[in-house]
């Protein structure tokens, strides 16, 4: 198998097309176009750790969701990370490939996966894009209503983490629900015109918090634990591609890359 056929095959169920505008999903890193795929290594972000355990796995390729290269670089010395990243990889042969807003936005994309471990039906973009079957955030059901207390333990299960953090909502019940990985804040306007009960997402920051007490339930759970389940949809997409290669394997990273600590 050619990394350029696991490039196209990612491609077809995330297309570049679908990225916002600010964005640099694609590769990142590499010339894959005769290139073997010995090993793929998933990850939600490049650090060096991951470049390093994809070294001593055997893999050839890593495939990220946050792109490593995202902002404009003047030189490659080594002094940050990014940098370091980049000169690891190339002397390793290891190609970098970033999957980001594309496939957020692409239909069972990111916020679908959250959706189905939220168990919501009934399936609507939160925000479409014009003339297209993809959108950001996506708007869906619970099977039955929660209280509100309910539907934060619920929460905080699902998505397995410590705490939640979340508005002072005057509401009590919860039926409709709006989700959207990662930062998702600038979708609020959009999840209060679909009438939502409580909008999800990874970050909204403090000061977004103000103002909706009568709207709906905010609540943020984390920007590394709302994308989480990202690298199962990657995975699915490579092993049905892969299934009659058992040369090349594909796996998830080993380390967590997560830089915030909760105690």
């Amino acid at each position: 198998m050619k990394i350029r056929e696991i490039i196209d095959a990612l491609e077809d169920f995330a297309p570049l097309a679908l990225q916002d505008g600010f964005d640099n999903a694609g590769l990142q890193i590499g010339v894959p176009e005769d290139v073997d795929a010995a090993g793929v290594l998933l990850s939600l972000d490049v650090t060096e750790q991951v470049i390093d355990e994809a070294v001593s796995r055997g893999c050839n390729m890593v495939i990220s969701h946050h792109p490593l290269l995202f902002h404009p670089l003047k030189s490659i010395s080594g002094k940050t990370y990014v940098e370091r990243c980049i000169i690891k990889a190339i002397r390793n042969g290891i190609v970098v490939y970033a999957a980001h807003t594309n496939l957020d936005n692409a239909l069972n994309g990111v916020n679908y996966k959250i959706a189905e471990k939220l168990n919501l039906h009934d399936l609507n973009w939160l925000e479409q894009k014009e003339n297209m079957n993809a959108g950001s955030g996506v708007v869906g059901v619970l099977d039955s209503p929660m209280s509100k207390d309910q539907f934060v333990y619920f929460v905080k299960e699902t998505f397995s983490v410590p705490c939640v953090r979340f508005n002072n909502w005057h509401g009590q019940t919860i039926r409709t629900v709006a989700v959207c990985g990662g930062a998702g804040a600038f979708l609020i306007p959009n999840a209060i015109k679909h009438g939502v009960d409580a909008f999800i997402t990874g970050e909204i920051g403090y000061h977004r918090f103000f103002g909706y007490e009568d709207d709906l339930l905010l609540m943020e759970i984390g920007h590394y634990e709302s994308e989480q389940f990202t690298l199962d949809i990657l995975m699915d997409v490579l092993r049905k591609l892969l299934k009659d290669d058992e040369q090349c394997k594909v796996m998830k990273s080993q380390f967590i890359s997560n830089p915030l600590i909760y105690r």
